[in-house]
């Protein structure tokens, strides 16, 4: 349905350099599925140490990659921008699995489909592929909250 371009990213993730990991919308519809991408460059931070012989991608950035884009798609379907009062939150993360390495020069297509919403809790399920190679698996659990309840 809807192309998202960094600027307007950016208007729904409070997530800044180096920790925002979406760089594209690719299609949302929202209440259903997102496809977005995160290319994976050597200059990012996390490859000076992991590892500094052979860059790999760490899962655990894989994971807030795909939460990212759960942030998205849900914000699309409520149909509006962040507010100053809610934190969306990753509040678990069920069946995981991890199946192919991610490194710097591929391309991660992230995927996320709406499997159910109850109140403020969203429950996703998720792919990361690079090349139609699936990478990570995983189904994600999401809250958006009011701040004061933190």
């Amino acid at each position: 349905m809807s192309e998202m371009y960094i600027e307007e990213i950016r208007k729904f993730l409070p997530h800044r350099y180096p920790f925002l990991l979406v760089d594209r919308v690719i299609e949302c519809i929202p209440g259903e599925t997102i496809t977005a991408i995160k290319n994976i460059s050597v200059n990012e931070p996390q490859f000076t140490g992991h590892f500094p012989n052979q860059a790999i991608m760490p899962g655990v950035l894989i994971i807030e990659a795909l939460a990212q884009a759960t942030g998205l798609l849900g914000f699309r379907t409520m149909s509006e921008e962040p507010s100053e009062d809610i934190l969306y939150m990753l509040v678990g993360v069920d069946n995981v699995r991890f199946k192919r390495q991610v490194v710097p020069g591929d391309q991660l297509v992230l995927k996320a489909k709406v499997e159910r919403r109850s109140k403020i809790i969203w429950k996703f399920s998720c792919e990361a592929t690079v090349d139609g190679e699936l990478c990570t698996a995983a189904n994600l659990l999401c809250a958006a909250s009011p701040k004061d309840e933190q």
